[in-house]
């Protein structure tokens, strides 16, 4: 994938009205810090486009990229940081259950997990979460692999899809915003989904997604 174009399109915050852009949509979850800007950045080739910070819970709005003006790239707010109070956080997650059960345009959802560690118990909610919404699973970018061995990349892998219990097809890309490691997977994975059948871009919804579904993601 060559990367002609990018464009903030739009940037919603709570009260915003959902748009229909008419493209497809890859729509990105995780923690707050898991490394979404930095992604972001190396995706697009730029530097700093979209904004990095130290500070967990930066990003408070739904932002829309517009890549090659064929598809987007949306970054949700991320999840999980308690030091924005509860009030914040429940606004945070209406927003984002809005957008996710209501869109028409999403295509697939990616989820940023820090592969160092094991999934937390947010991500453990999103993850079941997005396939109560969308009816399959989500793909996960497996972020800050640069920071553990090589040798630890498989064991690690094992150890997220066990503990969010995940479907041997469920596809687990490891990434590095600095190496650059995992983005070309991450590319051709886009492509072949853009460039898919209609009728086989989605797996069937798993029968077992309706438990544990929260009213909120905070």
């Amino acid at each position: 994938m060559k990367i002609q174009s990018v464009n903030l399109d739009l940037v919603l915050g709570v009260k915003s009205e959902l748009p229909e852009t008419g493209k497809p949509e890859f729509v990105m979850a995780g923690r707050s810090n898991v490394g979404k800007s930095s992604f972001i950045n190396a995706f697009v080739n730029r530097k700093a486009y979209a904004r990095t910070s130290s500070t967990p819970g930066k990003t408070r709005t739904i932002n829309f990229y517009n890549v090659n003006n064929a598809f987007y790239l949306v970054d949700l707010p991320g999840y999980g940081y308690a030091s924005t109070g509860p009030v914040e956080q429940e606004k945070w997650g209406r927003m984002i259950n809005k957008y996710l059960e209501t869109s028409k345009d999403i295509e697939e959802v990616i989820q940023f997990i820090d592969i160092r560690h094991d999934p937390s118990a947010q991500d453990l909610q999103m993850f079941d979460y997005i396939v109560q919404c969308t009816g399959y699973e989500p793909i996960l970018i497996l972020t800050k692999a640069d920071k553990i061995k090589r040798s630890q990349l498989k064991k690690q892998e094992a150890a997220i899809r066990k503990c969010l219990n995940a479907s041997k097809d469920c596809v687990m890309i490891p990434f590095s915003s600095s190496s650059k490691q995992g983005l070309d997977q991450v590319y051709k994975l886009i492509e072949d989904i853009l460039n898919a059948p209609a009728e086989s871009k989605k797996d069937d919804a798993a029968a077992d997604s309706s438990e544990n579904v929260p009213e909120t993601m905070q």
